[in-house]
């Protein structure tokens, strides 16, 4: 049985992240591969350190990149500008290890099949107006807060490198109140206090009234505790202090750790390789069942062999919130979804790319976001699904 109170927390990162930072020159260069050859392979794979960037992976395309311009631009974006972040786009190192797709890959792939074995998960549920689970989503909101306010020089001390965590006290399964919010920012010196080797009490002060408060709102109350830079200061950030590479916050781009994860990376890998398509038809599946009432809650698992197009195995599970039966459910996916790669490239339309589509799946999550591009997300199937339930 499952407890009537408990406490779920999920954590999410700013885009100066370096870790994140790597998400995003991975699928930067995807984009600007698919964007020139739409059947380009890519699994690009960066790795970043104090001065030094390290783009590398095996890509198959006729497309050039400009991998020096793409990466300073990039970190540009960022907010990497100035040594004062002790990481800067204007000098920087940038090393191009790129090498070709294996043949031996590459044979499988050209006749349908899966790039890779692995299985993927999909998920919905209602506890957001997203259809997605409250934790992750606060999280990703206060994250994305946080860049803002540094970007709209509201905060003008904050740097780009910062993380979220949010915890959320559940009763009978349902979202009732955060119980605490933590936030660390990588900052300028301008705000220590020389006295305590702390950021001030008015800094503290300011990033809980301009960056968890107007997110969190009517979840929080008077003893919701708040964790602002918990060690002190963090004037050391980025890559200049910690090493960052792709793929390596996978419970951050997907669903905070409520469901099971598969394990596979998303950012840097073209859709044939089924870590990344088949993760979002997986949501896209759960989401439009659970958006058609077909049940409240809804994870999808999704199997492949490498070289083969149909799933050795799907998997769902409703949590008991099922209006119709299991085999009904089943039926309603294999009747109504593609489950190929051929297919799920075609329906989702994930060879498509303006230049930019991938490097916004690269930081905030790959779901529970409504912007342009993001195919997956689309509640497009719900009148086609609802007349299973009449």
């Amino acid at each position: 049985m499952a407890k009537s109170k408990y406490l779920f927390s999920s954590e999410s990162v700013t885009e100066g992240h370096p870790d994140k930072v790597c998400d995003q020159v991975s699928d930067g260069v995807l984009d600007s591969v698919l964007s020139q050859d739409p059947s380009g392979r890519v699994a690009c794979e960066t790795y970043v350190t104090m001065g030094l960037i390290i783009v590398g992976g095996e890509i198959t395309t006729t497309a050039y990149v400009d991998i020096h311009k793409l990466c300073r631009d990039i970190i540009k974006d960022i907010g990497y500008s100035h040594p004062k972040y002790g990481f800067d786009y204007h000098t920087c190192a940038i090393l191009n290890a790129i090498n070709k797709q294996s043949p031996d890959i590459a044979k499988g792939v050209d006749r349908g099949g899966a790039g890779d074995q692995g299985m993927m998960m999909g998920y919905a549920c209602r506890e957001t107006p997203e259809l997605m689970p409250l934790p992750i989503m606060l999280a990703h909101k206060v994250s994305k807060r946080l860049a803002d306010v540094r970007k709209e020089n509201i905060l003008k001390y904050l740097g780009p490198d910062g993380k979220s965590q949010v915890t959320v006290e559940y009763h009978d399964g349902k979202p009732k109140r955060v119980t605490s919010v933590v936030v660390a920012s990588q900052h300028l010196e301008e705000i220590v206090d020389k006295k305590t080797d702390s950021i001030t009490d008015r800094a503290r002060q300011e990033i809980i009234d301009k960056v968890t408060k107007p997110i969190l709102k009517d979840y929080i109350d008077k003893d919701t505790k708040y964790y602002i830079n918990q060690t002190g200061k963090f004037v050391v950030g980025g890559p200049q202090s910690d090493t960052g590479m792709t793929g390596r916050k996978i419970i951050v781009d997907t669903y905070g750790g409520t469901v099971s994860h598969g394990g596979g990376a998303f950012s840097g890998k073209d859709p044939t390789k089924v870590d990344r398509s088949a993760a979002y038809m997986g949501r896209y599946i759960a989401k439009n069942l659970v958006a058609a009432g077909i049940a409240d809650s809804l994870l999808v698992q999704l199997a492949y062999v490498i070289g083969r197009a149909d799933p050795v195995s799907m998997m769902f599970n409703t949590y008991g919130t099922g209006r119709v039966s299991d085999d009904k459910i089943e039926k309603i996916i294999r009747d109504n979804f593609e489950l190929t790669p051929h297919g799920i490239i075609a329906e989702l339309k994930l060879r498509e790319s303006d230049g930019g589509r991938y490097i916004k799946t690269a930081a905030y999550g790959h779901f529970g976001r409504e912007e342009e591009g993001f195919t997956w997300e689309k509640t497009d199937r719900v009148r086609d699904l609802k007349k299973y339930i009449k």
